[in-house]
């Protein structure tokens, strides 16, 4: 069968006490929602439909790059009629994969692993063991526990029942027909006038339909979020968990607890990172790198043997082998670093191009430059690249010197071997191996009487 998905988002998420939906809140710098998308994306499915309520307009804009049937439930009157408002898009001759849309960590194997279940039964539920399973639907199996004939919520379950730890998820799979069959039968005859999902399941039981379950690889998967707690507790169970997976790969974290990966993090051999460092989007670590603490580190590569140093900040910019950056250095977009350039302290970078071996050490600004290999900038110095209008180039060819505190007026070309004097303010071209001097006259006069405060 077909594999069609709905994913019910319709929550407002009142306990977040916020203006956003609650499944636009963000874990990993992504919506709690489009993680279970992404994740459903990688299955076998041919159609993802959203049950969205709250904030539409909102969820709309955010997920617009993703190809989603949007179906509306206007009023929130319980989980099943939420999947009513998916009917018109789910097929008879489909399996019918309902998930929810605030457990952000439901796994693509997980997921799998029911999905294969069905394929031997009526009706497959995910389902978890809780130590503390208080106030959670209760799974009720026949005497044998072969099969799942009920699921008894907590405030309606016998003693005998709430000693059950089997709890409901929420999550489950069935053909489309059955569902759109069993969903014509629900009633919200209920002291909370609700049509709830779950009773779908006493129907298939009393039809003699086989139901059975399967469990997630990491509890964690299967946690909704209804709080600012909930959604702290479940980044850093996500990020613990890449942590770990980051050094069953061999790399040397200072402190698991204190690095977050927010996107897709890829790393060589021994790779050493420090505490409170930030990854986001796609971010390439070759070998041998090592990052010091507090750094951020943002759609960049980094190569080989190539030490960043603490409070560093480096965004989409790509560095060669055996580079030295930081500490507190800034490469913004576009910065591209050849082998064995230094980019020292208090040093930024936008859209530049620095050559093998070239030196930027010590509180300079290099904008919309071209630097060849083997340059010295000294400290101080500037690449002054915009007029207030536009935006013009720097070129600094092979083994040039610029003194320190030196404003490079672009566009502007210094050629080979040349030297900046120090203190210089250059505006025309220099030539290759010449010296060029640009300072005001010094005078020292004789004296001189300093102020005196009134």
């Amino acid at each position: 069968m077909a594999l069609s998905v709905v994913i019910l988002a319709a929550g407002k998420g009142t306990r977040m006490k916020s203006d956003l939906p609650k499944v636009l809140h963000t874990l990993a710098n992504k919506p709690i929602v489009e993680h279970i998308i992404d994740t459903v994306k990688s299955l076998d499915c041919h159609q993802i439909n959203l049950v969205y309520g709250h904030g539409g307009d909102l969820l709309k804009a955010r997920l617009n790059k993703h190809q989603l049937n949007w179906c509306l439930q206007a009023e929130q009157l319980g989980t099943g009629h939420a999947v009513m408002q998916a009917q018109e898009h789910i097929n008879d001759n489909d399996d019918v994969l309902i998930l929810v849309g605030d457990a952000p960590l439901i796994s693509k194997g997980t997921l799998e692993q029911l999905v294969a279940v069905k394929q031997n039964c009526d009706l497959a539920l995910l389902t978890v063991n809780l130590p503390d399973p208080t106030g959670m639907g209760r799974i009720v199996r026949s005497a044998d526990g072969a099969s799942i004939t009920a699921i008894v919520e907590h405030k309606d379950a016998t003693d005998a029942q709430r000693a059950i730890t089997e709890i409901n998820t929420g999550m489950m799979i069935m053909a489309g027909k059955d569902l759109k069959q069993w969903l014509s039968k629900l009633s919200n005859n209920n002291a909370q006038n609700e049509y709830y999902l779950t009773d779908v399941i006493a129907m298939a039981a009393q039809e003699g339909k086989v139901i059975q379950s399967a469990q997630p690889q990491w509890p964690k998967e299967v946690e909704g979020i209804n709080n600012r707690k909930q959604l702290a507790a479940l980044e850093r169970a996500y990020q613990l968990k890449i942590a770990d997976t980051l050094m069953d790969d061999g790399v040397r974290l200072a402190d698991p607890h204190r690095v977050d990966v927010r996107g897709d993090l890829r790393v060589g051999r021994d790779v050493s990172i420090d505490v409170n460092t930030l990854f986001e989007g796609s971010v390439v670590l070759g070998n041998n790198v090592s990052i010091g603490p507090n750094c951020v580190l943002k759609d960049c590569e980094i190569g080989d043997g190539t030490v960043i140093e603490a409070f560093s900040h480096i965004v989409d910019a790509k560095l060669a082998a055996n580079c030295k950056i930081g500490p507190y250095a800034r490469l913004r977009p576009g910065s591209d670093l050849s082998e064995g350039v230094k980019v020292g302290n208090f040093v930024e970078v936008k859209k530049a191009s620095i050559g093998k071996g070239s030196k930027v050490n010590h509180l300079s600004y290099i904008g919309d430059a071209e630097i060849g290999s083997g340059v010295n900038i000294g400290a101080g110095t500037i690449t002054c690249n915009y007029d207030g209008v536009n935006k013009f180039k720097t070129e600094i060819q092979d083994d040039v010197f610029v003194g320190s505190n030196s404003a490079l007026v672009a566009p502007l070309t210094i050629g080979k071997g040349a030297t900046v004097g120090a203190g210089s303010i250059i505006t025309k071209i220099v030539d290759a191996d010449n010296l060029a001097i640009a300072r005001a006259k010094q005078r020292n006069i004789a004296g001189w009487q300093k102020p005196v405060k009134k």
